[in-house]
């Protein structure tokens, strides 16, 4: 990890810390990414051998355990959230490992659902994406705080909306749900990257930074995630 930003620039001026800071930062952002993409290929290996054990398939979706693997990574990230600055950067690492192979399980399903092929079609279009609004995110000098609020608001009547329909079922609302989604972490996808920027030039030690970078890397992972599944609602081919 490099030196934090504080005690860098306490001995630099000029250039130099110009320099040092984005040496700095970008190392750290390489971190967020690489964390960020090492989880989602443990997910997507849990999933895949997951859905092709067919006595694995039967232990998770066709018994009580399947609550637990849809609810034990939510608890996962209320207690990252709400307990980041009281952790060790490894404690967080670790809870962060734990929850990109929970989620492997419960997405096995997709596997069952949709063809191997469009699951890979899509999601090398939603890498495309993510990494195009994500550069932007980085390299804009535009301020998307304002967007970052109006995109929460989306997301809880989103969350709201996905409830809703799991009574009523109406095609016409998944297909709209699908939309916004889609449209609401693209969004939250730029906004969370310079998000994650800004709060690396805030940190004053490294093991922040370091704690920091981990957060960075779950948010991204759910942008990514849930981009790639509203995605696979659109344009996946279904069994």
């Amino acid at each position: 990890m490099a030196e934090p930003l504080r005690t860098r620039t306490g001995s630099m001026t000029g250039a130099g810390v110009g320099v040092a800071v984005d040496a700095g930062l970008r190392a750290y952002m390489l971190k967020v990414y690489n964390y960020m993409a090492s989880a989602m290929l443990l997910t997507g290996m849990v999933a895949y051998a997951t859905a092709h054990s067919p006595a694995m398939m039967q232990a998770i979706f066709g018994t009580p355990l399947f609550w637990v693997v849809v609810l034990a990574p939510l608890g996962l990230v209320f207690a990252l959230s709400a307990g980041i600055h009281r952790m060790k950067a490894s404690t967080a690492q670790t809870i962060f490992w734990i929850y990109a192979g929970l989620m492997g399980l419960s997405l096995a399903s997709i596997f069952v659902a949709f063809t191997g092929t469009s699951i890979a079609r899509v999601f090398f279009i939603t890498a495309a994406a993510f990494g195009g609004l994500s550069l932007y995110g980085y390299t804009t000098k535009r301020n998307l705080s304002g967007f970052g609020t109006f995109l929460v608001m989306g997301l809880i009547g989103l969350i709201v909306a996905s409830l809703v329909n799991l009574f009523l079922q109406s095609t016409g609302l998944q297909f709209v749900i699908s939309a916004a989604g889609v449209l609401i972490f693209a969004g939250l996808t730029a906004y969370d990257t310079q998000n994650i920027k800004e709060l690396y030039l805030a940190s004053d030690s490294s093991e922040a930074a370091a704690r920091k970078s981990v957060m960075g890397a779950l948010r991204l992972y759910l942008d990514f995630l849930n981009l790639f599944l509203f995605l696979l609602q659109f344009l996946g081919e279904r069994r």
